[in-house]
């Protein structure tokens, strides 16, 4: 007789009912927890959910298990699941309430950066690498198996309080599961689980394109002189020089036009020298007065300064 009994089978609803019940319970106690909620019998959605499950069920260690854990998941059996640096903790339903941690190695850093190279001017904002908006090349990348993003067996160390002696039972399976769904909600979990900076896959985007766009400023500066030689206009160098500049010029523009006009009015003239109309008017204009007699030689007649001879 085997030391471990099998219980017997749970229909699916069965199970379904089941685990709501321990959530309530769960919930009626005041503890927060943070289910996972299957819509449909599929279990991830987006591009992140599904390549999560695809690297799960690539793995052969992992194959005769991962059915369970499917049918774990989509009943509602994961009634709290918390994604953190390096570490994956839920509470699954079974015949009892079981704790599941999953610890997650990150990324070497010669795999980290051969990432972000190969990734390198694919990437170009944070919203389509989250949203999974990604080229082919650039998924294939990121999935790709053994130095890829997603872990393999060796990065992953499974422990569950069910008394299966197996690595992987079914309520780890579950909780995997969950990662996969729980990504469809928040994909930026993917790289705080593996405990690496999603913005650096932008950032080493543009790293190439820095030296020319300085260059290139660079050498498209004009300086006052280019302008100048350009526009064929003299840079004032202050804001006095422009005033005076500005006022020399525009009495510069009224001799112009004085001597225009003085020109004009020469070349009207019948003599073709100066016009004597100017001078007739003038003339004409200021009235001639008598010039008034010197005031010792008024009533005086002739002066008497010569003195008169002496008669005998």
């Amino acid at each position: 007789m085997s030391f471990y009994s099998w219980r017997p089978y749970v229909p699916v609803a069965e199970q379904r009912q089941q685990a709501a019940r321990k959530l309530a319970r769960m919930r009626e106690s005041g503890r927060a927890v943070a289910p996972v909620v299957i819509k449909g019998r599929t279990i991830a959605r987006s591009f992140w959910g599904k390549a999560w499950c695809s690297n799960l069920e690539r793995y052969s260690d992992y194959a005769h298990r991962l059915p369970r854990g499917r049918t774990y998941v989509r009943t509602g059996s994961v009634l709290d699941l918390t994604i953190s640096k390096g570490e994956v903790a839920a509470i699954v339903a079974g015949s009892e309430i079981y704790t599941i941690k999953i610890a997650i190695a990150p990324p070497t850093a010669p795999c980290w950066a051969a990432i972000r190279k190969d990734c390198a001017g694919s990437i170009d904002s944070i919203v389509e690498l989250l949203r999974g908006r990604l080229a082919q090349s650039v998924m294939d990348r990121v999935c790709r198996e053994g130095d890829g993003l997603f872990p393999g067996p060796n990065e992953i160390k499974l422990s569950c309080s069910c008394p299966d002696w197996a690595s992987m039972c079914k309520h780890v399976a579950a909780a995997l599961y969950g990662v996969g769904a729980r990504l469809d909600e928040k994909p930026e979990l993917l790289f705080v689980l593996r405990g690496v900076d999603e913005k650096e896959l932008i950032s080493s985007a543009g790293t190439d394109l820095v030296p020319n766009r300085r260059a290139a400023a660079k050498g498209k500066i004009l300086v006052d002189t280019d302008m100048a030689a350009l526009f064929g206009l003299d840079m004032a160098e202050g804001a006095d020089n422009s005033r005076d500049r500005r006022a020399a010029t525009k009495s510069g523009t009224v001799r112009a036009k004085a001597a225009s006009a003085k020109k004009a009015n020469s070349s009207n003239t019948p003599t073709g020298g100066r016009s004597k109309l100017p001078a007739l008017k003038s003339k004409l204009k200021a009235p001639t007065r008598p010039r008034a007699a010197p005031a010792s030689s008024v009533g005086r007649g002739r002066s008497s300064s010569r003195k008169r001879p002496k008669t005998a």
